[in-house]
């Protein structure tokens, strides 16, 4: 960027006045909303827990900002918007911010440091080293000290979504899907990915509806569905621990319809699967009827037209056995439509049309929850040189995520907001300018006057209150 020496800035005003802006406010906060964030962390403790997963091997004697202040830090920055760890260089002086992470001194006077007096959160630097820490180096290095127990992490969040619910559920879907997370830099695990066309990670995501259940970094080296079984395993042996009658549907595209995941499935006790299957010439001949029939009622009509088909298909080498296809028969304006799914579900329990309209057509809702990771919350901010530290990048940007999905479940149901994405959550609820003041007994947030969400704000903070 070009350096600039401005420190003010000045412009023309109605009448005979003129505007003169400066940084200069004091303690002012643009993240009032920080607060419902808070409230989230009172009601489901997650980023307390979050930080249990992570093993401190610092000198006690040394530490000024313990591991709960760092992971509050950096993933209520996230939820807040700020994607960089060089926000935090200008983050350390919000009194607000400071205060909602935990600190006890929110303005910084009583640092061990002079030069740190006044900048109560933890510098960019810290908060870099608590990425970069490998958990199995973290005990005897000299810097980076703070080693994330992976496992650790994603039995959080399972155990995060089963608390969420009062009884057990009847059925719960699990939406499967990788996604790319493109790369600039010559990050350790860079790989081309044909499709995609550029160098990039291959991340894998699992969701049950809102909740994020794995968030898998992996190399782009790789086919799409590669290591889904050995996640499923971890969160279905979880799950059922917890809920032995539930009944757990794996839903995915096709770039899921393997083998040896169907076969996966199939063993389970009562675990079925909906997934895409790839057109071919033997399926494609299964439908030809059909699709003539829809060509001519698309003709008469002028409307796209379709119609399902059950059947049972076996490819002739890589499948174990026969299984259930549903298909989709469609024609539109311009061209054939084909489609097929592949399912364990009974026609008697589910038929062609309600398999593939209400069941399988589902999962793309799961597409919006990606893109909620990597565009409002920066999962793709894969910038690291190493590997894991990415993987942990991808975790904190995954809490932020939880948080304010719990936010909306919690708190925003039944109002205007019940379905608004974390991006318009962050900009209608927590983007909030308001001057802050402390004094020995209170932290004094002063909101706008002009906010135009006033009564929604205190709605949502009633909710959120202990029952």
């Amino acid at each position: 960027m070009t350096e600039c020496t401005l420190d003010e800035i000045r412009a023309k005003a109605p009448g005979r006045r003129e505007f003169v802006a400066r940084f200069d406010g004091g303690d002012i906060t643009s993240d009032a909303g920080a607060l419902l964030l808070l409230g989230v962390e009172e009601k489901r403790r997650i980023l307390s827990r979050f930080a249990e997963c992570f093993v401190d091997h610092r000198d006690p004697n040394r530490v000024e900002h313990r591991v709960g202040e760092l992971v509050a830090q950096r993933v209520m920055a996230l939820a807040l918007g700020y994607e960089d760890v060089n926000d935090h260089g200008q983050l350390r002086v919000d009194p607000l911010l400071a205060a909602v992470v935990g600190k006890i001194d929110p303005k910084g006077q009583k640092r061990k440091r002079s030069r740190d007096e006044g900048l109560a959160l933890a510098s960019p630097a810290t908060l870099h080293r608590l990425e970069l820490s490998h958990p199995g180096l973290a005990e005897t290095d000299r810097y980076n000290r703070i080693g994330l127990d992976q496992d650790a992490a994603d039995n959080l969040l399972v155990d995060l979504w089963i608390e969420a619910h009062d009884e057990a559920p009847k059925e719960i879907v699990l939406d499967l899907d990788a996604t790319d997370d493109r790369v600039h830099g010559d990050q350790v695990g860079r790989f081309f990915h044909g499709y995609y066309d550029h160098y990039c990670f291959l991340p894998l995501y699992i969701f049950a509806g809102d909740h994020l259940l794995c968030a898998r970094l992996r190399t782009a080296d790789r086919d799409g569905a590669d290591g889904s079984v050995v996640e499923l395993e971890r969160i279905v042996t979880r799950m059922r621990a917890a809920w032995p009658e539930t009944r757990i549907v794996v839903r995915g595209d096709s770039g899921f319809c393997r083998e040896w995941l169907m076969a996966w499935c199939e063993r389970q006790e009562n675990v079925e699967y909906v997934l895409g299957m790839a057109k071919n010439d033997r399926l494609r001949a299964e439908v030809k009827a059909e699709l003539e029939d829809m060509e001519l009622e698309c003709l008469a009509t002028g409307r796209a037209s379709r119609t399902f088909k059950d059947f049972e298909y076996r490819t002739r080498t890589s499948w174990s056995r026969s299984r259930r296809i549903v298909s989709k028969a469609e024609h539109l304006r311009d061209k054939a439509n084909p489609r097929f799914v592949v399912t364990s579900l009974s026609p008697e329990e589910c038929g062609a049309r309600e398999l593939y309209e209400e069941r399988y057509c589902a999962r793309g809702d799961m597409e919006n929850r990606i893109k909620e990771q990597q565009l409002a919350l920066f999962a793709d901010r894969t910038s690291c040189h190493v590997f894991h530290a990415n993987q942990v990048r991808v975790y904190l940007s995954g809490f932020a995520y939880v948080v304010l999905s719990e936010l909306r479940r919690i708190a925003l149901a039944g109002t205007e907001m019940a379905r608004a994405q974390c991006g318009t959550i962050r900009t209608k609820l927590l983007k909030i300018g308001a001057r802050v003041r402390v004094s020995v007994r209170k932290i004094w947030v002063s909101m706008s006057e002009a906010y135009p969400y006033s009564d929604l704000f205190f709605q949502i903070w009633a909710r959120l209150q202990p029952t």
